[in-house]
């Protein structure tokens, strides 16, 4: 009988490495379980901004390894593979994770602030667990990211936890490949890591859960209290209690604006308190658990527990569920609502650092609940609107933020673009890629521009790129316009509203023509005419304004945007109607207008609505921009009439003529309801008559909508229908925020198709 001799399968080795979202998501120890589950030797590491893997084996077992990193990826990581190359067979007895690698190319992907996962809450609420109601428990799937990373890669030493050194039972769980903290950078316990502390005029505790207690015991005495979280301070009072609501709206001061709302969330029924006070639908549900925890507006509920203060005048609720450690304990021993606004002074960027809270919100919060992890950097949270059935951003920030994106082309070089006035964020691009910076707000103040010039800062060092040119909006006026024109760079200006357009082009998924409507307050156009309700024909780099709407003169100018009354006089003066809801103050203001005084000529469908509101007595003077608008369409019910308004060509322009709409809206023979639904109608007619007649001339069936305007649920759902229904492709952003916090990502696509 012959001797069989048994030949050893041939080993291979392969070099693999993984770009997008592979550090802080717990894919080194990912990879080191699957490599061992595999068979494979060799080891993985963290590089500037990606993950490197040697790995060799038995070639089937390879191939399978590589499948399974994309067919059972942790769920926070989106990996790309960037190589997958043969590699030299080297000794090796096992698979390591080694120390990571500070040199090399740069490919970085950022991660973002995560929620408090179901592992780490169960620990969270389990008496006999160690981190048991420890407001900073978190593990390889959950935690802060971005606002605590100093620098790439992705290791405790480049983070705000530097400086809180691992106990004993901590190191073991971060160097033992079986646990889930394996090498979760923000690790910690009640014996080594962050505590909260409690201060007010009267006291001050160190501690967790004696700070926790008076935190509890303070808001149940209808106090607002600064509550220190993951991107910055909330304020925050009992959102049940109409005193404590109105000495928030009072101190900060915020009279009617809108305050988000944040429930409580119990594992075993995360709506038990939501469901109380605002009505959800099952997809709500599902976009309102997501990793990010973002605001949802939603609407009220007639039986709504919350104070009437949280939202006067509208029928919808921005709400979230709580995030962080910190905000299940808190939200829970309190057990109810809480409002959850911005620390801020109002308009400027969120408060992130202790003392500057304590400084600068004396006045507003009766206490503060701080803890000693430092921020980095701010993040406030992102906000949603769902309109035809999907949520669409209305602000950018925690958990979602940066928005990474690629782009439709190759830039030449590396740019930064600063965004508009309001609602600014800014973005930089460079090669085939673009990152949306979190909100930084409006930029009106010292603050604001601090913010956004460290927020410049801070990008082009996380991604280890340099901007080498500036785009800037046309406005000369504009805060970040002037702040571009004072750096040492090529500046570059974009009209403001070819960047809604070409931001909204993004998203179209075609490269041919579309027919794109831009609605929204005002920004400066070609003609010296203050644009804002334009429709472009076109693509980026080649838009040609088709249509517009009928303009007319805005007395007193800037001061429009929140006085309705202003916009609503020019309305009845340029159609020869009296107007009498005019301050005393004003009652010169027809005479300065008739002599074109400080009245630049208008085509802002903004302030129609402005107008409009004023109009029909809803809204005169607004606290905040878009108030009376906002008001005007809560009003709304099934729109079932409208106006037919005539389309008219005016020096090649199919000019939409609102002038029936100013009588309508005087009409008290009408509810002010029948009033409001007639308005949203006849404006979603006029987009149909002119979208027909662009499609009759250039043959263009998709239409897409850009600005402010269609945050508008009403206007733009009825007008999407009205569009579909006649064969039109409508597209409506899902990525990129309608409002001005789109303005820096159309900068950079604009920008990239003129190149």
């Amino acid at each position: 009988m012959k001797n069989e001799q048994q030949t050893a399968p041939a080993l291979s080795a392969r070099q693999i490495l993984l770009s997008g979202k592979v550090q802080g998501v717990g894919f080194r120890p990912f990879i080191y379980r699957l490599a061992i589950e595999h068979n494979l030797t060799g080891w993985v590491r963290n590089c500037v901004g990606v993950v490197e893997v040697h790995v060799q084996g038995e070639p089937q077992n390879l191939e399978n390894f590589l499948s399974d990193i994309f067919a059972n990826k942790p769920p926070l990581a989106d990996p790309k593979l960037e190589l997958n190359g043969q590699a030299e067979i080297a000794e090796f007895d096992s698979f390591s994770i080694l120390q990571s690698e500070h040199q090399g190319e740069s490919n970085i992907s950022i991660p973002n602030d995560f929620f408090l996962c179901d592992d780490c809450l169960a620990e969270l609420n389990n008496p006999s667990d160690r981190r048991y109601r420890y407001p900073f428990i978190n593990c390889t799937q959950c935690g802060p990211r971005y606002t605590l990373i100093k620098a790439l890669p992705y290791d405790r030493p480049n983070t705000t936890m530097a400086e809180f050194e691992l106990c004993p039972p901590c190191l073991a769980e971060y160097e033992d490949p079986g646990n889930r903290r394996f090498h979760a950078e923000p690790v910690a316990c009640p014996d080594c890591g962050p505590s909260l502390s409690f201060h007010s005029d009267q006291t001050v505790l160190d501690g967790n859960e004696v700070s926790l207690k008076k935190a509890v015991e303070v808001l149940h005495q209808s106090k607002v209290i600064a509550v220190k979280g993951i991107g910055g301070y909330h304020l925050m009072c009992d959102a049940s209690n109409t005193d404590a609501v109105e000495r928030l709206r009072k101190n900060k001061p915020r009279p009617e604006k809108p305050l988000a709302i944040m429930f409580p969330a119990p594992a075993n029924n995360p709506f038990k308190y939501a469901e109380l006070s605002v009505s959800l639908s099952e997809d709500d549900k599902a976009f309102l658990l997501q990793p990010a925890r973002p605001i949802l507006l939603v609407p009220k509920c007639e039986t709504t527990k919350l104070s009437e203060l949280i939202a006067p005048g509208l029928n919808e609720i921005g709400i979230m569920l709580p995030y962080s450690p910190l905000h299940h304990l808190l939200l829970n021993d309190f057990g109810g609502p809480l409002v959850a606004t911005s620390a801020n002074i109002s308009g400027e960027p969120v408060l992130i650092h202790n003392h500057e809270v304590e400084k600068r919100l004396a006045h507003i919060a009766d206490a503060c609940l701080h803890h000693n992890r430092p921020i980095e950097r701010p993040a406030d949270d992102p906000v949603y609107k769902t309109i035809a059935g999907k949520p669409r951003p209305v602000r950018s920030g925690r958990g979602l933020a940066p928005i990474e994106l690629t782009l439709p082309f190759n830039l030449e070089e590396p740019v930064l673009a600063v965004g508009a006035h309001m609602k600014n964020v800014v973005t930089l691009a460079w090669e085939n890629r673009a990152v949306i910076s979190p909100h930084i707000g409006e930029m009106d103040s010292a603050r604001s521009l601090d913010v956004f010039e460290t927020t410049i800062k801070d990008l082009q060092k996380l991604y280890g790129v340099k901007a080498e040119a500036v785009i800037c909006d046309a406005h000369p006026g504009y805060t970040t316009t002037r702040w571009a024109n004072r750096q040492k760079l090529p500046v570059h200006s974009i009209y403001h509203h070819y960047a809604h357009a070409s931001a909204t082009y993004y998203e179209c998924d075609t490269d041919e023509q579309v027919i794109a409507f831009t609605w929204d307050g005002v920004g400066n156009g070609e003609d010296g005419v203050l644009w804002g309700g334009e429709t472009f024909l076109g693509k980026p780099g080649g838009w040609q304004r088709v249509a517009s709407i009928r303009p007319f003169n805005l007395p007193g100018g800037d001061k429009a945007g929140r006085e309705p009354w202003r916009s609503a006089a020019a309305l009845c003066w340029e159609t020869g109607q009296r107007y009498d809801d005019i301050p005393e103050k004003d009652l010169l203001l027809q005479q300065a207008w008739q002599r074109k005084i400080n009245t630049p000529q208008s085509s802002s469908v903004g302030r129609l609505f402005d107008a409009a509101a004023a109009l029909t007595g809803v809204r005169t003077i607004a606290s905040f921009e878009g108030q009376g608008p906002m008001e005007f369409e809560a009003l709304c019910k099934t729109p079932d009439n409208y106006i037919e308004l005539k389309l008219e060509k005016v020096d090649n322009l199919l000019i939409v003529n609102w002038e029936p709409l100013v009588a309508a809206m005087l009409d008290s023979t009408l509810t002010v309801s029948e009033r409001a639904s007639l308005f949203h109608a006849s404006l979603a007619h006029a987009m149909l008559k002119q979208a027909r007649a662009i499609r009759e001339m250039h043959a263009v069936n998709t239409v897409s909508f850009a600005g402010g305007v269609f945050q508008n649920r009403v206007l733009t759902e009825y007008a999407m229908a009205l569009l579909s229904d006649d064969g039109f492709k409508v597209r409506l952003s899902e990525l990129i925020p309608v409002n001005d916090a789109g303005i820096s990502f159309g900068q950079v696509i604009e920008y990239g198709f003129e190149q």
